[in-house]
């Protein structure tokens, strides 16, 4: 991997500005029409005019752009935005025609690592943007060289401060039909469960998906694992799922038992600890015997 490679793989958001230094060369600060601009290919990041689209608009009108975008020249002419798309957004928004930018040529690896880095620290990303852009990111630096899978995703995550499992949980999401995926973005399935479910087929999902709408179910942890793991085995079918998903551990609340109650059944000699332990016995003793009696009944089947 040559130098500028390794560079642009471990750049955050302030080492991208400064390395428009490397070897003495000061990149110049452009500005072109915004009407020559296109959105980067598979962009995964939303561009929204909300509120906060609102302020930035409010901002550059009073200030103008402080911060230039990136871009890159295409050869079918124009320009494809790395950096900065909310400002171009709020450029169109705010009737501005032109916009400063940084204009560099560079491969498609380079660009989308560049673009991840730029917007991944962002507060607002959907657990799905994250996933879409991490993946990104990964396919990029393994294909400049970076070896190792566990390695690759160590680098991936750096930017945004998150470890290689992280990243590799958050890639994990891809694999989940929409409609989970979108219950993941608006915290109805937590990531680490949805991270589960991402082994399931897409067949398997679905069924579970049909649960979750028609029951509106919250699915527990240790009910997403026991899902992978008859997955795994082939055993997964629409009315297992129904029934791994609506089973729930009752609470049977605090039992209290009267002391007159038991009082006739203990010699008048014995303490509380003496009466605990002689009915803690009783109870596993009537225990096996219910167990013993359902195999018994299974055996005549």
């Amino acid at each position: 991997m040559n130098k500028r490679k390794a560079v642009i793989s471990l750049a955050g958001y302030e080492d991208i500005f400064e390395d428009s230094m490397e070897n003495g060369e000061r990149e110049e600060v452009v500005r072109l029409p915004i009407s020559q601009f296109h959105t980067f290919r598979n962009h995964p990041f939303r561009v929204m005019d909300d509120e906060k689209m609102e302020e930035t608009v409010k901002s550059v009108k009073q200030y103008g752009i402080l911060i230039p975008g990136i871009v890159r020249p295409l050869n079918t002419g124009g320009y494809e935005v790395i950096a900065g798309h909310r400002r171009w957004r709020a450029c169109e928004l705010a009737g501005l025609k032109e916009m400063p930018v940084l204009v560099r040529k560079m491969t498609d690896e380079e660009a989308t690592v560049i673009m991840v880095d730029t917007n991944i620290q962002r507060e607002d990303i959907l657990p799905s943007e994250k996933a879409k852009a991490y993946k990104m990111k990964y396919e990029a630096m393994k294909h400049q060289g970076s070896k190792g899978e566990k390695f690759t995703a160590d680098l991936v995550g750096e930017a945004a401060g998150e470890s290689g499992r992280t990243v590799q949980r958050y890639i994990r999401l891809i694999e989940l039909i929409t409609e989970l995926l979108d219950a993941v973005d608006h915290k109805v399935i937590s990531m680490k469960v949805g991270e589960k479910l991402s082994y399931l087929s897409v067949e398997e999902q679905g069924w579970v998906w049909d649960c979750v709408k028609t029951s509106s179910v919250q699915i527990q942890d240790r009910q997403a694992e026991c899902l992978k793991a008859q997955s795994k085995q082939g055993l997964l079918h629409p009315a297992m799922v129904q029934d791994i998903l609506m089973k729930k551990t009752r609470s049977r609340g605090q039992v209290t038992i009267p002391e007159k109650r038991i009082a006739d059944y203990f010699p008048a000699t014995y303490n509380k600890q003496q009466i605990e332990e002689v009915i803690y016995l009783l109870l596993e003793q009537w225990k096996k015997r219910q167990e013993g009696e359902k195999d018994g009944e299974h055996n005549k089947i």
